[in-house]
């Protein structure tokens, strides 16, 4: 079962990395991102959470490692994807339920960011000399 999810909230650990083999292929890779999605509403003093809940997020992109030292615990995200149920066993072989968000896109938003730093753009590829 999954569902389209649109959500915004903070991460709240380090993010983790994973490369897995895919035969002679390139290796797929993850970056999973726990995330608090809040439920903001407003109030005179300001605002209040009503109902937010954690849930994993999982990035599957080539670049996922580089990715990984972008994001940081504490950014706050505008996450889009997909909802996914999630069976499993824990330890003791009782059966769970979880959801995890398939994400699509994830972007970081500027709060408490301090500054924004562009990589250098990639050269272009040189024409072939002819012989």
């Amino acid at each position: 079962m999954s569902t389209h999810f649109y959500g915004e909230g903070n991460i709240g650990s380090a993010p983790e990395f994973r490369e897995f083999p895919n035969g002679n292929n390139e290796p797929r890779r993850l970056l999973r991102l726990n995330v608090y999605f809040d439920n903001p509403i407003p109030t005179k003093d300001g605002f209040e959470d009503r109902g937010g809940f954690w849930a994993p997020v999982e990035i599957w992109h080539r670049d996922a490692e580089r990715w990984a030292a972008l994001y940081q615990k504490g950014m706050r995200v505008l996450v889009e994807g997909r909802a996914v149920k999630d069976d499993w066993e824990d330890a003791e072989e009782n059966e769970r339920v979880t959801f995890k968000i398939e994400a699509r896109r994830a972007g970081i938003l500027p709060y408490r960011l301090e500054a924004v730093v562009l990589g250098a753009k990639p050269a272009a590829a040189e024409p072939a000399e002819n012989e």
